[in-house]
């Protein structure tokens, strides 16, 4: 089976980091992910640089990105200042965002789901030229109200399919989410929505996010996030673990007869120059935020 991976390192890996990359070792780290042949990489955030500086040079990141044929390059956003801030910097797919828990809506966009998605929705029908895509965070565990209802995941995705919406990602943003709960609210919302197509973006505590990748992937679903190194997390829910890591998804779905067209060797390079790249990179409190 053909399995596809966004590489969401730049973005969810980096914006946990107590750490200012470089715009240019951004764009040598994507460079690193194309040349491991990632069809598909998350590069950054248009959100409040103040309260997350790592994605201050958001539009710097998009608008430099060199033209690879079939690679796409997708941007995040939380409101419609967030869009208007990636369509001006280039950004061409899109992943708009909201939490399916209401503790952490107001956490991590300052806003309760309701508000967020009215919100949302009109900002997605002002550029019907752009390929968007949903997430929905905190959709099945919240590190503020514990275990969320599938019948409210259903609610969420319903309102993004009500937008034109027809990819739709569902997140364990904490990463403890069992597997078995994880693969009941999948089914849940699926059954009710069977024409949208799913993916998971999965974080990993105590070692557990494969085995829900393996599960899902035996009923079908093709597409994960994951991130170089197992980086990652989300500012605004306590006790977040890191991104699967890519290079540990890829070697598991290549060892289970899968295919993902992604090179191993290059991608551990990847991970070398992640890795080196965050360790030499200044503190983010030595930066002005709103560079």
């Amino acid at each position: 089976m053909k399995v596809e991976i966004t590489d969401v390192f730049l973005r969810d890996g980096l914006q946990d980091e107590p750490v200012i990359v470089s715009t240019a070792h951004k764009l040598e780290i994507a460079g690193a992910l194309v040349d491991a042949g990632l069809k598909r990489i998350e590069v950054a955030s248009f959100v409040n640089p103040k309260r997350v500086p790592q994605m201050a040079d958001a539009a710097e990141v998009v608008a430099s990105l060199p033209a690879v044929p079939e690679v796409t390059y997708t941007s995040l956003a939380l409101n419609g200042r967030g869009i208007q801030r990636a369509v001006d910097a280039g950004a061409t797919d899109i992943q708009v965002v909201t939490s399916a828990s209401q503790a952490h809506s107001n956490a991590n966009a300052g806003q309760s789901i309701e508000d967020a998605l009215a919100s949302l929705g009109a900002a997605v029908a002002g550029f019907p030229e752009i390929r968007f895509f949903a997430g929905i965070s905190t959709a099945f565990t919240c590190p503020f109200e514990g275990a969320v209802d599938p019948a409210y995941l259903l609610r969420v995705v319903r309102a993004f399919a009500d937008m034109g919406i027809t990819d739709v990602g569902l997140a364990d943003t904490l990463g403890t989410t069992p597997t078995e709960q994880v693969m009941a609210s999948l089914v849940h919302v699926r059954d009710a929505e069977p024409d949208l197509t799913y993916y998971l973006h999965l974080h990993n505590a105590h070692s557990q996010a494969l085995a829900t990748a393996s599960a899902a992937v035996e009923t079908g679903v093709v597409r994960f996030d994951a991130a170089l190194g197992g980086y990652g997390g989300c500012p605004f829910a306590p006790g977040a673990h890191g991104n699967i890591a890519t290079e540990e998804l890829v070697r598991h779905l290549h060892d289970a007869g899968h295919q993902t067209g992604i090179d191993e060797d290059r991608l551990a390079d990847a991970v070398r120059l992640a890795r080196d790249v965050i360790a030499q990179s200044p503190a983010a409190g030595v930066l002005d935020p709103a560079r």
